[in-house]
This record gives C-alpha cells, structure tokens and sequence, in this order.
C-alpha cells in the first residue's frame, strides 16, 4: 500500500500568527532578518498530570518544512492589507524578500516516540532570525496537539495492560484535520487501530470497526441483523450485543456464531457499548465460554479513559478489546500541553553567540538560554537521568551533577562509569535540506515501545508519579542564574 507523506503538499506558509508577520516585517526593516539565531521548543509540565510525554508531529514539521514557501497567492493578500491610515502594512520591498526566501534553517529534533519531559528541548531550529521566527506557530500547533494525544494514548494502552486499544474518535474529534492528526498520534502512542479510514489511508495505519446499532434497528429483529452482517462479513463478525438487551444479544450473538461455525467461520467476538462494562463483559464470558467459543473476544466502548480502564481491570472485568474514542481524541482532561518556543542565542558578526533569557517572576518562566542539547543517561536499559548541557560541554567526563531548574534543592551527581549515554537531539535538516531518514509509522509506534520499556513502572502509573531526573548540567545552571541576575539588575537601573 502506497502511504502519503506529505500530508500538505502546498505551502501553508501563512497558517501563522498574524505578529509573526509584523516581527519578520520589522527584523527586514531593522537588518536583522538574517542574524543567525536559536530557538528552542519545549514544554514546562508533563499533561494530564503524568510522569512522562511522548513526542510526536515531527513526520508533519517535516513535510512543513520541505514545502515552506510563499505563493504568489500567499503574497497578494500580504500587499493588500492596510494600516488604518490607509497605507499598506508591508512595503513592496518585504513583499519582494518573502517571494525569494528559501528556507534554509538547522533543525534538531528529538524522534517520534520518544519519552520527553519537561524543560527538554524537543526541536532546536538555528538559522536566520526571521525564518526561526516564522516557524514558532506552525511548529507549536503541530508538536503541542501530537505530542498531546500520542501521550494520552500512551497512559490508555499502559492501563489496558497489554490489550488492544482501537482508536474511534473521527465523529468527536476537533474537525477534520484534528482527527486525521489524533488518529496518526494515537497509534503512535500505542492504539492498535482507528476507526478513520483517511488516517488509514494517508498513514498506513490499520482500520477498524463492525457495525452500529442502526444497523440492528434496520431489521425487524437483532437476530435478523446478526444474520444478515454474517452473511456480509463471514470472516469479520463483532456483534454489537447491546441495543435492547445486552444478555438476550449476546444469546443471539452466540446462536449466528454457531450457525458461522457450520459453515467453517468462527465469530470473532462480541462488543458491549453500554452499562456496566464490568458486569456485562464477565456475563458474556461466562456465556461464550459455556457455548464453546473461548476465543471470542469481549469488545468495549463508552466514553472510556486510561482512569475507567483501570477501574475496570480492578473489578476484573472481562475485556480483551477497548474502544476510545472522545477522551482520547480531544484529549479530555486537558486540552492544550502548553508547549513553547523560546529565544536562546543569537550570533554577533564576530562570530561570538551571546545566550539570551526571559526573565520572570515565575522561576518555570524562564527559559534556558545559550546553545544546549540534552543526553540521556542509563544502564542496563533503563534510563537513569536526563542532563541539558552547553554543546561545547565535554560529555566524556566521570562525573555530572545537574541541577533542576525550577528547584535548586534538587540536585543529582552522575557517575558516569559503565552508563551508556544518548543524544536525544537528531539532526534533520542542515542549511535547508532535510538529512533524516524518516521512519514509517510503524516503526516510530516500535520506538515508542523501547522508550517506555526504558522507565520504571513509578514513572508511568497514573497518580502521583515518581519524577524522572532531569537537570541543567552545573555549569549551564550557574550561566543561566548568571544571566537572570544581570537582567533583573539592568531591569532596575
């Protein structure tokens, strides 16, 4: 099957804040737009109240990227729009220099799937000013919802415990790109399938899905309906068990199941949408089993989540199969991850990179300044600590002690002998040209399996995790406190 890469193929150039316009506007105007500069995007706390975040949109920043251009569309409506006085916003020159530019930026980014957390850099981007800025909206809108939803994903399929999760949330999804975007986080986060035949098409993802319960209105009885979607799907029959009565349903479901097996099929299951899962699911098991069907599979859906999922495997419910669809899709709990992107450093002429900072009175305001990567530290495949380090930092030390940049107090030393240590930052594009070898969907789900596999059950259960460590490398740290003392002291002058 041929799987679309680029999702976009035009340039989406002006799906962007309008400021971002009027600063590269104004950094033309000044000379600046072609100092070199650093940006990071980061976020400050793990969403839904959790121990990790799983990375994701960087296959669309990707296709972005590639296609990032200004179109004589894109430009007539920049020359067009007036200031209140009449003139145009942008002269004619700006106009000019958008239709040329080429993007040509450095981008570094961590892999989709990879365990993240707060204050790490997910994509560095370094190049000229005016680009870097132009690309902080589309490149939050793309990484905050992904990124959003692969990690609610995640947090489902832990507490499915190895169980099949199918993705269903295409009619409760945030229009349509939304869902397409969810559906493709999803799987990366861990679903098994979705229930959106375009997300299967465009990503290669597999599809799902039976039938609903207008289907068992449409005939005169459910055990017509049954009958009929068997001879239609011999090989495919979940039957939906729960339009008028769950238990005389799932009487029916078993009788056509019987009738399928006369004729060399095997039904593959029953789904329960409604009621007491817990209840209903261990009745249908006892039900299947006594008929003969032990291997029919026990589907459930209704406004499931990772919390209602546990609850159920408590209550020992018996369920092979779960369906989620709205709280996972708008990610119910929380609906933004809060992702931002910061300034860092800009480059003088003479070469010199001088580190920038925000200051605020809020210590998780204030952002990381100079040119950083981030290592990750573990042993015997499990990982130990993340450090965020100057580049230039030798990383062949014996020792680090890093350092948590909202809490002084908590510091860590790492004793580096025998820990195997990893770049989280991978180069993908150089001077505007895209070096990474992008994976398929497939293989970025696997890598969300190895990163998950790297960290103890404490940082992955679902209420008051155990906080991973992750820290400033000590001498980033004294350059950042360094920093915000002299801006707080120019701030008062």
């Amino acid at each position: 099957m041929k799987i679309t890469k680029d999702l976009y193929q035009s340039s989406l150039a002006l799906l962007t804040d309008f400021y971002q316009l009027t600063m590269a506007y104004a950094y033309w105007k000044s000379g600046k737009s072609e100092q070199e500069a650093v940006f990071n995007l980061f976020f400050r706390k793990n969403p839904f109240q959790g121990g990790y975040t799983i990375a994701a949109g960087l296959d669309y920043i990707i296709d972005y990227c590639r296609n990032f251009s200004f179109d004589k569309a894109d430009l007539d409506y920049l020359a067009e729009m007036k200031n209140a006085d009449g003139s145009s916003t942008f002269e004619k020159g700006f106009i000019d220099y958008l239709q040329n530019l080429k993007f040509s930026c450095d981008i570094d980014a961590v892999e989709e799937g990879t365990v993240v957390f707060p204050n790490i850099p997910i994509i560095r981007v370094k190049g000229p000013l005016i680009q870097c800025q132009l690309l902080e909206t589309p490149l939050l809108n793309i990484v905050n919802f992904q990124t959003l939803i692969a990690t609610k994903a995640s947090r489902i399929t832990e507490a499915a415990k190895g169980d099949p999760v199918l993705e269903f949330g295409l009619r409760r999804a945030q229009g349509i790109d939304g869902a397409l975007a969810a559906s493709r986080a999803s799987y990366i986060g861990g679903c098994s399938a979705t229930s959106n035949v375009m997300a299967g098409k465009l990503f290669g993802i597999p599809v799902s899905g039976t039938h609903a319960h207008s289907w068992i209105m449409s005939f005169d009885t459910e055990l017509q309906a049954f009958h009929a979607y068997a001879e239609a799907f011999p090989d495919k029959c979940i039957f939906l068990v729960d339009t008028y009565d769950t238990v005389n349903g799932i009487k029916n479901a078993i009788e056509v199941g019987k009738v399928l097996r006369e004729k060399g099929k095997e039904m593959l299951g029953i789904r329960i949408d409604s009621g007491d899962l817990a209840y209903y699911s261990s009745i249908a098991r006892e039900m299947l089993d006594e008929a003969g069907f032990p291997d029919a599979k026990v589907v459930a859906s209704n406004d499931l989540d990772e919390q209602i999922i546990t609850s159920l495997k408590i209550q020992e419910a018996q369920i092979n199969t779960w369906g989620v669809g709205t709280k996972l899709v708008t990610a119910y709990d929380q609906p933004a991850l809060g992702a931002v992107y910061k300034l860092a450093a800009v480059k003088h002429e003479d070469g010199r990179w001088e580190p920038k900072v925000k200051v605020s009175q809020q210590s998780i305001k204030i952002n990381i300044p100079g040119l950083h990567d981030v290592v990750r530290f573990s042993k015997n495949g499990k990982a130990l600590a993340d450090m965020i380090f100057l580049i230039d930092l030798d990383l062949n030390k014996r020792s680090y002690t890093i350092i948590d940049p909202n809490d002084p107090t908590r510091r860590k030393k790492i004793d580096t002998n025998s820990l195997e240590k990893e770049n989280l930052l991978k180069p993908i594009f150089e001077n505007g040209s895209k070096i990474y070898n992008r994976p398929d969907i497939h293989q970025i789900k696997e890598n969300t399996k190895r990163n998950l596999q790297l960290f103890d059950k404490a940082h992955k259960r679902l209420v008051n995790p155990h906080i991973y460590p992750v820290g400033l490398e000590e001498s980033l740290y004294k350059m950042r406190t360094d920093l915000v003392l002299k801006m707080k002291d120019y701030d008062t002058q």
